[in-house]
């Protein structure tokens, strides 16, 4: 669908009312009336735009990780940009409302839930083939690592564990580096890569 460049503010508008909305309210109470409340709209405009609220839903989702580009970069440093990525991702210069929503909803929310097995099983599983050689242990290996990086968020920013909300970023990274490698470049057990292929 083609939209001018007037409706621009609108759809930025009621994309930001919904991540909000999402973020506190969840997906069973957010409302297309109140999105459109709260972006100062119609809520004829929202419908017009994202046709229902799944629709509404998957757009203020829509999450690229940004992940970084590994070629060329030496494989005992990747686990490091890798962590130091991540914690970015969630906190640093790349953050934004969109991922912690769909973390939030993920938990409670069968769609939330299918969007980010897609978000991590595409692009975490393109980053490890790639470092890897697609070896017939990559989906193990980018399956494992996406634990631990939606561990440390859901633990972090969702739930906010005391002990791990206290770790300043840089020793978060220091600490979930070699977890990383391990999973990205370590040896897993023979029967479980047997199982894997």
């Amino acid at each position: 669908m083609a939209f001018t460049q007037r409706s621009e503010p609108a759809r930025a508008a009621i994309l930001a009312a919904a991540r909000r909305r999402f973020a506190s309210d969840g997906y069973e109470r957010t409302t297309i009336r109140s999105v459109a409340s709260d972006a100062g709209v119609d809520p004829s405009m929202v419908m017009r735009y994202y046709q229902n609220k799944e629709g509404l839903f998957s757009a203020a989702v829509d999450i690229d990780l940004h992940l970084p580009d590994v070629t060329g970069v030496p494989r005992e440093e990747i686990a490091g940009l890798l962590a130091r990525h991540f914690v970015k991702r969630w906190e640093g210069e790349l953050a934004d409302e969109a991922i912690t929503v769909l973390l939030r909803s993920a938990i409670t929310n069968p769609a939330a839930a299918e969007r980010m097995r897609t978000v991590f099983g595409q692009q975490v599983l393109g980053l490890v083939r790639m470092v890897t050689g697609d070896t017939p242990d990559s989906a193990m290996r980018a399956g494992l690592i996406s634990t631990q990086v939606l561990g440390i968020a859901l633990t972090r920013y969702i739930l906010q564990l005391p002990p791990v909300v206290a770790l300043d970023p840089e020793t978060l990274i220091e600490l979930f580096t070699p977890v990383l490698d391990g999973f990205l470049t370590g040896p897993l057990a023979a029967a479980t890569v047997a199982r894997s292929s």
